[in-house]
């Protein structure tokens, strides 16, 4: 299985996995988004609820096993004041 590594941020009530928009449509996932996750430029930030495990059974799918590079803040993050993500059909 090929690893690929992908940045994580969390505060300090949650986390987002910083993610491309074209992977998650290469990946067939873009309707599987849910709004709590948000989106910035061409980057997706999914929460690591529901839509982080979407991602990472896609990617599992197709070979790739995912490997996480943390970033932490005690402070509230940014990514809370991105756009939360619309559904993409």
């Amino acid at each position: 299985m090929k690893i690929k590594k992908y940045n994580v941020y969390m505060d300090s009530g949650h986390g987002w996995c910083k993610v491309k928009f074209s992977e998650i449509v290469k990946l067939g996932i873009q309707d599987q988004i849910t709004d709590y996750s948000y989106a910035r430029g061409e980057y997706l930030y999914l929460e690591q609820d529901c839509d982080m495990s979407t991602f990472v059974k896609a990617l599992e799918k197709i070979g790739i096993k995912p490997e996480w590079i943390g970033h932490h803040t005690n402070k509230q993050s940014k990514i809370r004041s991105y756009s939360r993500y619309i559904v993409k059909a």
